[in-house]
């Protein structure tokens, strides 16, 4: 099993969220993380999905999500072939902030992006195993909260929906 990336273009965004990710309920495949947000193309949104399956779980799940109205096109990637981030929170109290957590914060690259009287908010931008890496360490700090998003990922190779859609579109 290896870890990849589908990354979804798709017009019309009003319960599409919810078609794709029956796709993989009926599969009994768990979904690892989910971003959705707008394209550099007006009207058309991207979904970007995160699964551990085997090659061909992952081929069989992008055709049917191509096949789901509204779906433009869908494509999988392996970790390798995408650029991708995610960013994670991390709520401290601010009666453990100390040198350490500064020398933490510091290795880290991560930044304090809020500082109310009661608490702090971190911020760190990496892979999973980073972010999850950097929660571990600020547990002892007695962390009052955690939040990750998903998958932010743009593909290594060099494609183009608007590219796809000039064939279609020629093409039809």
């Amino acid at each position: 099993m290896n870890r990849y990336t589908i990354l979804v273009y798709t017009e019309n965004f009003i319960g599409i969220l919810n078609r794709i990710t029956i796709i993989f309920t009926r599969r009994g495949i768990n979904i690892d993380a989910l971003t959705a947000s707008e394209s550099r193309l007006d009207g058309i949104h991207k979904i970007t999905i995160e699964a551990t399956v085997t090659e061909e779980q992952i081929v069989q799940l992008t055709k049917q999500i191509e096949k789901v109205v509204d779906v433009i096109k869908a494509y999988y990637f392996k970790d390798d072939e995408v650029v991708y981030q995610e960013i994670a929170l991390y709520k401290v109290p601010t009666e453990n902030l100390d040198p350490g957590l500064e020398k933490v914060i510091r290795q880290f690259n991560a930044h304090i992006i809020a500082a109310e009287k009661e608490f702090v908010v971190i911020e760190f931008t990496g892979h999973k195993e980073d972010t999850q890496a950097l929660l571990e360490i600020l547990k002892p700090f007695n962390l009052l909260e955690f939040s990750r998003s998903g998958r932010v990922a743009i593909a290594k190779p060099k494609f183009s929906v608007q590219e796809y859609l000039n064939n279609q579109t020629y093409n039809h």
